[in-house]
């Protein structure tokens, strides 16, 4: 699990610290990573966590009422963190104006997330053995580098200062680590039910349901057909099945 512990927290603070290398991103080509990545995140969802969800299910009806719970949770805590799950870039130039409290803010909208999505890496399976889930560790790495060079760059806008800034970044760093060692510790305790870590495991898929599928649908600017989005898309997808299956 240490293993596990360290690559989650330098994953999002290299992936953050990113943004002073690169100042100017190619707005098409940073796009079609997101695809990637949502797509993936989209099709472990689909073939691992939802199968797995109802497998454990005793009420599959009421596992579905929490999977809408962790959709439009998911929404609410966008209104705090200005879409930086989505790898929602903030540019320097466009001149809004800013208080370093939105920053707070953000930084709590992303890290409730982070230190959720690390927990769901720590839940008892049927399906598979304990800290083997290799498909879903991979997604959500693929999905924090994007946020945490997103959050950077929300945090250049707002805070200014560049080691305040790379704190906030440290701390949401831990939060996915945090996420899986206090989910790590109840599973092997015993302390949260059976049906508590199915309702959690719900509510996490339902934010990863709204994420993934946002990033899918934004990348087609008026729903026009894009073949190399798609072929991306699909990628991302087939590399999903082949992480499942054969890792």
């Amino acid at each position: 699990m240490l293993f596990n512990l360290l690559i989650l927290f330098f994953t999002a603070l290299l992936s953050g610290l990113s943004t002073f290398l690169i100042p100017e991103i190619k707005d098409k080509k940073y796009k079609l990573v997101l695809v990637f990545a949502g797509a993936y995140l989209f099709a472990v969802t689909i073939i691992h966590i939802l199968p797995e969800l109802f497998s454990r299910a005793e009420n599959p009806t009421e596992i579905g009422l929490f999977i809408l719970v962790g959709f439009f949770l998911q929404q609410i805590l966008e209104y705090l963190t200005s879409g930086a799950e989505h790898g929602h870039v903030h540019k320097h130039s466009e001149g809004h104006q800013h208080k370093a409290s939105s920053a707070v803010l953000v930084l709590f909208g992303l890290s409730v997330h982070a230190f959720l999505e690390g927990s769901l890496l720590a839940h008892p399976s049927a399906l598979h053995e304990h800290h083997e889930s290799r498909s879903l560790f991979f997604g959500i790495l693929l999905h924090k580098a994007p946020a945490a060079f997103a959050l950077m760059s929300i945090l250049m806008c707002q805070v200014k200062k560049k080691n305040i800034a790379i704190v906030f970044l440290a701390l949401f760093s831990l939060a996915s680590p945090l996420g899986l060692l206090v989910g790590d510790y109840y599973v092997e305790s015993n302390t949260l039910s059976h049906e508590a870590f199915t309702i959690l495991f719900a509510i996490v898929s339902g934010n990863f349901l709204h994420i993934s599928t946002t990033i899918v649908f934004e990348s087609s600017v008026d729903h026009h057909f894009n073949a190399k989005k798609l072929g991306v898309g699909i990628l991302g997808s087939l590399v999903a099945v082949s992480a499942e299956y054969f890792f």
